[in-house]
């Protein structure tokens, strides 16, 4: 599989594809065309994610008010249980996401 390859959604839609999966690991391509997460409604995911952006741009944004851009190259670490949610995507290119999902780590440590 081609990770450029990707079908692109309709307008305020996105599309994922499992790219990968062994036990607790798994490796997901998603492609976010003008998407936003519905009003309301968080991710609050119990497993740690990194995010790659590979073309265009998203926006995440926190339950305290702050938003994080991130553009082609850019990277953001998500550990289990940090609320977050997509507040826009671009369009033209539509923000193609790679995302690493893995056990949470033991911050205690």
């Amino acid at each position: 599989m081609h990770l450029f390859s990707a079908q692109q959604p309709p307008k305020g839609q996105e599309v994922s594809a499992l790219l990968f999966e062994k036990g607790p690991i798994r490796v997901e391509r998603i492609v976010s065309n003008g998407y936003a997460s519905p009003p309301g409604f968080w991710y609050d995911q119990a497993e740690d994610e990194l995010v790659f952006v590979l073309q265009g741009e998203g926006v995440i944004a926190f339950p305290d008010g702050t938003e994080k851009t991130l553009r082609q190259g850019d990277s953001l670490y998500l550990p289990a249980g940090q609320k977050h949610r997509v507040a826009r995507t671009s369009v033209t290119p539509p923000c193609l996401w790679l995302c690493l999902f893995f056990p949470a780590t033991d911050s205690s440590c």
